[in-house]
């Protein structure tokens, strides 16, 4: 087995990335901070994604967050103390890793373990199947905090759930516990929390033990199949709002209920 562990000193944080028998596998670690991704890490995590394939027998990719949570997705508080520009840049470069993750070339599996929020449920749609023990929770309550959602993010909902649950889940910002979850196709396995692991890494072999030449052409057929759109960043909508985004910001640092007002 190799394992190989990136820190982040800025951030109190690590990636911890692992090969083992046809598996390469990455884990988020930032448990003071539900695992929140700061800018760096979107970038440190896309950074290890594409070297997965510098091994050729890595052949499934799993991608996990430490404890009992998947990632709370980006870091809001970062976004308290930089500018709109400078956060649209941060939400840009987060969906760059996200699509990077979700055009590899190879299987890739979301093990989650607790939450995941705002863009870590993005980052576990990119994947290509989803795990959940039931301690499992999804959402993305972006309408707390002036996030507005692009065509390449509300694309990964409404192809797997449908448009009118994806409005749901935006409008009353609710978060699905891992039966309904489950129950609603967003994660296709469902077990125990004490099995989490020991599963994904059987359903991960059993993937790996496939044709690769079948696995890749399958997910560049069903990518063709649900993106009707040629270029989804065509015409999209910004990830930051003018008015709303910085309202949202300054309520969730201070703990508050956001007070959004339009002229």
């Amino acid at each position: 087995m190799r394992v190989t562990t990136t820190k982040l000193k800025k951030e109190d944080a690590k990636i911890v990335y692992q090969e083992t028998a046809g598996l390469a596998i990455i884990t988020i670690h930032r448990p003071q901070a539900k695992n929140a991704l700061t800018a760096n890490m979107w970038d440190e995590l896309r950074r290890i994604a594409l070297g997965v394939l510098d091994n050729p027998k890595n052949k499934v990719l799993l991608l996990r967050g430490y404890g009992e949570q998947f990632t709370a997705g980006s870091d809001i508080k970062e976004f308290h103390a930089i500018s709109l520009e400078e956060a649209e840049q941060a939400f840009i470069h987060m969906e760059k890793t996200i699509s990077t993750i979700e055009n590899l070339p190879l299987p890739t599996v979301a093990v989650i373990n607790g939450a995941a929020m705002g863009a870590g449920l993005e980052l576990a749609l990119a994947c290509d199947l989803r795990i959940g023990s039931n301690l499992a929770k999804l959402g993305i309550p972006v309408g707390k905090l002036g996030i507005t959602l692009n065509n390449q993010f509300a694309q990964r909902l409404v192809s797997l759930i449908g448009p009118s649950m994806t409005k749901d889940l935006v409008f009353t910002g609710r978060m699905l516990k891992a039966e309904e979850a489950y129950r609603i196709g967003m994660l296709n396995y469902l077990v125990a929390a004490k099995d989490l692991d020991r599963y994904a890494i059987r359903i991960g072999k059993l993937v790996a033990s496939m044709s690769p030449a079948s696995l890749v052409a399958v997910k560049k057929s069903v990518q063709q199949c649900i993106q009707s759109v040629p270029d989804l960043w065509q015409g999209s909508t910004p990830f930051v709002d003018q008015q709303d985004f910085p309202e949202g910001i300054r309520a969730f640092v201070e703990k508050r209920p956001p007070h959004f007002t339009r002229n």
